[in-house]
């Protein structure tokens, strides 16, 4: 099915999205949010509209916050597209998109992708075994359905969200036995020169150290670990960890593991949007104009997507690329949208104000980022990190060669969650810096839809060119 052209297709539906689709349908533009979740939100404000969790105090002021986004949204007349699939954009702007079991095409005259973050892959040997999920797993599971976990839960990782979670599964009742800090402790001193600028952000300083404080007064905190082992046969059992050169072991029911978040590129790159290595938060990012504008003409990349700031950050760049838009579009003049971005120019300002410091402090460690030889890499094919680097010792120079060895990046996934494992381990083995190595080449569908919905495409020459540049 091919729909008539629209004028905007926002592709996600956190807080970029929701702020771009808003702008973008209060300009006057027609709008469509395209979401893969059945209610707006995404992942920070995940199932705000209809979270079981009534008593507010759970989950937090910061998350309340979304309400505001969503109720904007859902005034303005943007159409909703839920439980949608963006699994392509072609070169003429038609967005491929599964819904309902069916796929179609959305023609659209700008295309602003907000497809947010992705939790950072912390690969420990044992993290494939049941009782072995990711922080922000947990997170979703208390939104969306309530879910706390019974049993002893360990928290293993580094950065805010995990001392967050700390707080929500307290505050809802369950039992937060240990948390496992590996923030390296030389961070501070790299990060110390952005202090100043930090100490400024007043909204950082003071929700950190109600999180800090709090997690203090009720969990023991295990500071300088600097290796994590899940054991367990079939299902994890204890969670052995190394501190100072002395093993420790610990019985768990669930292992929660974090080590901050990276920028949810595959649909950029799949559509051959230009990306460059991030040195300070050591992940792809794309790259922009000063109005998010991607090097694909037409497209934009706003919200954590384009770059790690948060979700107030992204909310502002989602409005600045939603008013570029509407100046491409010809409902408002340069001038008119230089005027009406400057509040959330400042207001963007505001929100990265600090943020640096954060990145720096919170880099998580080599040894968390490349695995050791018999952890698990690439969890799609199986494959562990020793097999990864018998291949460079063959000669293998990148991941995209390495595919035809051992098939990383070829699953389910299309590289989510080993993409930057598999780059990483390859440049240290091979004594390279990471963007010399390159990503996987990512290609439509960008996650797995059925024979059934390509064989119901649309046979046009344009559909034809989309599946043969796949």
């Amino acid at each position: 099915m091919r729909d008539s052209m629209i004028d905007v297709a926002v592709i996600g539906g956190g807080p970029a999205g929701l702020a771009a689709a808003a702008t973008c349908a209060e300009a006057g533009l027609t709008t469509y949010l395209i979401d893969e979740q059945a209610s707006p939100g995404g992942q920070i404000y995940r199932a705000i509209a209809d979270t079981p969790v009534a008593d507010r105090a759970i989950l937090g002021a910061d998350y309340w916050r979304g309400e505001a986004l969503v109720a904007a949204f859902q005034r303005s007349g943007a159409v909703h597209l839920a439980s949608a699939l963006a699994w392509d954009v072609t070169p003429d702007l038609e967005v491929a998109v599964s819904v309902g079991g069916g796929s179609r095409f959305l023609r659209a005259r700008r295309v602003i992708i907000a497809s947010g973050a992705l939790e950072r892959p912390m690969p420990v040997p044992g993290w494939t075994l049941p009782g072995v999920m990711t922080v922000g797993a947990g997170q979703i599971l208390l939104k969306s359905s309530g879910a706390v976990p019974s049993g002893r839960v360990v928290l293993a990782g580094c950065g805010p969200l995990l001392y967050l979670l700390a707080a929500q599964y307290r505050r809802a009742g369950a039992e937060v036995a240990l948390i496992l800090d590996t923030t390296p402790a030389a961070n501070f001193k790299r990060a110390l020169r952005h202090l100043p600028e930090f100490l400024l952000a007043g909204s950082y300083l003071a929700k950190g150290a109600e999180l800090l404080l709090s997690a203090q007064r009720s969990v023991e905190i295990v500071r300088g670990v600097d290796s994590i082992v899940a054991a367990g046969e079939g299902q994890l059992r204890s969670v052995r960890y190394n501190v100072r050169g002395q093993e420790r072991e610990v019985s768990a029911d669930l292992l929660l593991l974090h080590q901050g978040v990276v920028p949810n590129v595959n649909l950029s790159m799949a559509i051959g949007c230009a990306h460059d290595w991030d040195g300070e938060q050591l992940c792809w990012s794309p790259r922009l104009d000063a109005w998010s504008n991607a090097t694909v003409g037409g497209v934009a990349i706003a919200g954590d997507g384009a770059g790690i700031g948060g979700a107030a950050a992204a909310a502002e760049r989602g409005r600045i690329a939603a008013l570029d838009a509407a100046r491409h579009l010809g409902v408002l003049s340069e001038a008119q949208r230089d005027l009406r971005a400057a509040g959330p120019r400042a207001a963007l300002r505001r929100a990265m104000r600090g943020r640096r410091f954060l990145d720096l402090l919170y880099a998580p460690a080599p040894s968390f980022r490349v695995p050791a030889d018999n952890a698990v890499a690439c969890r799609c094919e199986e494959v562990v990190a020793r097999q990864i680097r018998d291949c460079v010792a063959l000669g293998v120079p990148g991941p995209n060669q390495m595919k035809s060895f051992l098939r990383c990046g070829m699953g389910p996934c299309q590289g989510r969650l080993c993409g930057l494992t598999v780059t990483e381990t390859i440049a240290a083995a091979r004594g390279v810096a990471p963007g010399m190595v390159g990503h996987y080449r990512i290609r439509p569908p960008i996650k797995p839809i059925t024979l059934g919905e390509i064989a119901l495409l649309p046979k046009s020459e344009a559909a034809i060119k989309a599946v043969a540049r796949g």
